[in-house]
């Protein structure tokens, strides 16, 4: 059954750090890319970045550059988030999902919340 399982969500002061974890089963890694977004209240969800399935490239949104980093493990057929420099505007639900190309995706996580508070 092909399933995407986000973790790692928490409450973490400004400036804190947080390392997300999305754990992909039913397809492998090499096979399909995988993007991270996220949705704040009132707010229409947003692509974080992404990480191809080929050579495992990466892109970012323009405003989180310098903060966070994407990574994989094949191994574990597991893509992770590491946030760093957290700012209370990341307070958001964070998903992962299946890559069509771009920012489409098919295949979606539940979500996990991050909020950033003092």
């Amino acid at each position: 059954q092909l399933q995407l399982v986000e973790s790692g969500g928490g409450l973490v002061q400004p400036g804190g750090s947080l390392r997300l974890a999305c754990a992909a089963s039913g397809f492998t890694l090499d096979n399909y890319a995988i993007g991270w977004f996220r949705q704040a209240p009132g707010k229409e969800r947003e692509g974080v970045s992404c990480i191809r399935s080929s050579d495992g490239s990466r892109y970012y949104a323009d405003s989180l550059k310098g903060r966070f980093t994407i990574s994989r493990d094949i191994a574990k057929n597991t893509v992770y988030l590491q946030m760093n420099s957290l700012k209370p505007e990341g307070t958001a639900v964070y998903y992962c999902a299946r890559s069509l190309g771009g920012w489409a995706s098919d295949y979606w996580g539940q979500g996990t919340q991050v909020t950033v508070s003092s």
